[in-house]
């Protein structure tokens, strides 16, 4: 079974699958920002520099569809919108964010390595 096929079957996703869902810049950083408890779309939207609101909708649908996110949609005027991780999602807390601090920590490091590279293969 190709890792590219829907599961629909009952069989388990594949350990490549799984990392490569978990392992996305978008959803990394949603999964951190839902840690904190439940967000509106708005305010992931706010809260996640860089990242569309198709991105964002294709993310979210895309954590709903993996068990890792639910939404809660509340009866209101005008309706409300919630996102939140799922309790297995939740085991993700530590990791994610010692995966943040180090990439916080290090990037002034990593974006010299990256200008430094760069000017020995411009010459």
């Amino acid at each position: 079974m190709s890792d590219a096929e829907d599961f629909s079957d009952g069989e388990p996703c594949s350990l490549r699958e799984v990392l490569g869902l978990v392992g996305d810049k978008w959803t990394m950083q949603i999964l951190v920002r839902l840690t904190d408890g439940p967000r509106r779309f708005s305010e992931l939207e706010h809260g996640i520099e860089g990242i569309s609101r198709r991105m964002l909708a294709l993310t979210l649908r895309n954590l709903e569809r993996n068990g890792l996110v639910t939404r809660t949609v509340y009866a209101e005027v005008p309706p409300r919108v919630e996102y939140a991780i799922t309790p297995h999602a939740a085991e993700l807390d530590e990791p994610l964010h010692a995966l943040s601090a180090w990439a916080s920590k290090h990037r002034a490091i990593v974006g010299e390595a990256r200008r430094a590279y760069d000017a020995t293969k411009a010459s």
